[in-house]
């Protein structure tokens, strides 16, 4: 018998963030998170999104041990704002037992009844900015820092509960000697020229907090026509501000600017953190900070993060101008792998501009969606 306990303790909570680590404590590709900052996550007085958002976490029991985790959540500006009555779910692990996946997600259905909402959706986050997606393809690759890891079993769970695909992404992945400089060397000069433009370069974090509130504004504005998107306010701009830049080399920070200084376009690119996170199992402490600094430093492999051009500019080659300021970076530090996070495979204009680097798709990920 399957009993769901929802999560009200610290001690509660830190079961919660710690139940994958026995779920995959024998999977070589799976990546752990750090423990402190999974709690900060759902900590409503560190993570803003709560002043928007409400979620209820959920574990699952059979004989007295933890066999599942879920996090129910609702996203109050993407109901009320955008009139999209989803039920999100996400944080969602489970042995391979139906009856323990069933028990998760009809909790998740009951609560979205309840709130007179229309579908529940998932696996996704509070918002663009999280984790999305259940692998549907790439098990035998290391999962990188910013996204989910599952087995493979979890699809036939999805199916088996009446489930059915909602989006589709791909991560992709080519190796940095694809990249030839002339396919966009000639073309960012002339960019520059008509449009009036130039690249910042920074040396360091302090250079770049200036212009985080206008990344977030224009990231805002870049992906807003995209499904499932939901704005990033300014509470949570300050929020992410804390919990990226500072992982990020200054140098993999790439914004273009107009005559008058306005941001037109942008790109993030991280180091992979995955083998240092590894190493540290969980822990920052006390050995932990040392492996993400040498991978911050000396990561041969990057993971584009986030690019975005302000639609005034789109379909105007800004993208020559970042791609040309990261070859100049990549090649002075002889990076050797280029990764990208799931993108929707039906963004196309995404997928467009990095043609010329022969990417190979290497992971697949869906989401899931069931009407209330």
């Amino acid at each position: 018998m399957i009993t769901l306990k929802e999560v009200k303790s610290k001690k509660e909570l830190k079961a919660f963030v710690k139940f994958p680590f026995a779920l995959y404590k024998d999977c070589e590709f799976w990546t752990p998170p750090i423990i402190s900052q999974e709690i900060k996550t759902f900590d409503k007085n560190e993570n803003p999104v709560f002043q928007d958002a409400e979620a209820q976490l959920f574990l699952a029991y059979k004989n007295k041990t933890i066999v599942g985790r879920i996090a129910a959540i609702a996203n109050n500006l993407e109901i009320e704002n955008q009139n999209i009555k989803k039920m999100r779910f996400g944080w969602f692990d489970f042995i391979d037992d139906l009856e323990v996946s069933k028990t998760l997600l009809d909790k998740v259905a009951e609560i979205g009844k309840r709130k007179n909402l229309e579908f529940t959706e998932g696996p996704v986050g509070f918002s663009n900015l999280d984790k999305v997606g259940v692998m549907t393809e790439g098990f035998d690759s290391i999962a990188p820092m910013v996204t989910w890891y599952n087995h493979a079993y979890y699809v036939k769970h999805y199916e088996a509960a009446g489930y059915v695909i909602e989006k589709s992404y791909s991560e992709s992945r080519f190796p940095f000697e694809n990249v030839k400089p002339e396919f966009f060397k000639k073309a960012q000069e002339l960019i520059k020229r008509r449009y009036q433009l130039k690249a910042l370069k920074f040396s360091k974090t302090s250079e770049v907090m200036p212009y985080v509130d206008k990344m977030f504004d224009l990231f805002n504005a870049s992906y807003a026509s995209l499904s499932s998107f939901v704005a990033i306010n300014d509470v949570q701009k300050t929020y992410f501000k804390e919990k990226f830049i500072s992982f990020i080399n200054p140098d993999y920070i790439k914004f273009v600017v107009d005559k008058n200084d306005e941001l037109v376009g942008f790109a993030i690119v991280m180091p992979a953190f995955a083998k240092a996170l590894k190493k540290m199992n969980g822990k920052l402490f006390p050995f932990g900070f040392r492996h993400i600094l040498n991978a911050k430093k000396n990561s041969k492999d990057v993971i584009f993060y986030l690019i975005g051009i302000h639609p005034d500019y789109q379909n105007k080659g800004v993208h020559a101008v970042i791609f040309n300021e990261y070859y100049e970076t990549f090649k002075a530090l002889d990076i050797e792998n280029c990764f990208r996070t799931p993108e929707l495979e039906d963004n196309h204009a995404i997928h467009q501009i990095w043609k010329h680097f022969d990417p190979v798709v290497y992971k697949r990920r869906k989401t899931y969606r069931k009407p209330l």
